[in-house]
């Protein structure tokens, strides 16, 4: 069956119900993870979590109060804790300019927020995109490796890295953010089930399918 981006999101939807992704209780939570998973497992990045979590309680004024080197400790489990620690410390300093409120953020940078967001130390274009999904409600397609793992198996071609897949897929106005939010979630929760191993797409709902973009 050949679907558009739109119908494949509802097709995903209705065989695997929502994702509530990504879960976290506040955006500052979201923030800091999106930086902690950069080149981890999950698995670290959730331990690096916990510590900034327990200690900080993901409060903006503590983030950016906490000595560098408490900020690295906590920050270790997750691999290159001296980046992320850095990345995690600069964003908060940097979003402090609009007190820490997503929409100001939103009005100040209109059509050019993903631009800034990429002037900021560690952000790329994977971390800018789930974060203008999760954290400033911009409906964003996250061209992730699953994301472009399942668009090869549904015909894309030459997806070889992000922005291959980044440039030619956008949401169009029937997703709403809470849409875009659930078409990533669904998308890494359908890659941890049948895209870890080539044969297994065989055996999903989606094989035999074919996407338009």
């Amino acid at each position: 069956m050949k679907l558009n981006i739109y119908q494949l999101y509802q097709k995903m939807l209705k065989n695997m119900g929502q994702t509530g992704w990504w879960p976290a209780d506040s955006k500052n939570e979201i923030i800091c993870e999106a930086i902690l998973i950069q080149n981890t497992n999950a698995e670290n990045a959730e331990r690096a979590a916990t510590q900034l979590r327990d200690t900080t309680q993901y409060s903006s004024d503590k983030l950016i109060n906490l000595p560098l080197a408490k900020l690295q400790e906590l920050v270790r489990p997750a691999g290159f804790y001296k980046n992320k620690s850095r990345s995690i410390y600069e964003f908060f300093k940097w979003y402090q300019q609009f007190g820490f409120n997503d929409q100001k953020v939103v009005h100040h940078y209109g059509k050019q927020l993903r631009s800034n967001l990429l002037k900021l130390r560690g952000i790329g274009n994977e971390t800018a995109d789930v974060l203008l999904t999760y954290v400033f409600d911009q409906p964003t397609f996250v061209s992730d490796k699953y994301a472009r793992t399942l668009f090869t198996h549904l015909g894309i071609q030459n997806l070889t890295d992000y922005t291959s897949l980044a440039d030619q897929c956008r949401l169009g106005d029937e997703f709403s953010i809470k849409d875009a939010q659930e078409f990533h979630g669904l998308i890494d929760e359908f890659g941890k089930q049948y895209l870890r191993r080539k044969d297994h797409f065989e055996d999903s709902f989606l094989n035999g399918d074919q996407l338009i973009l």
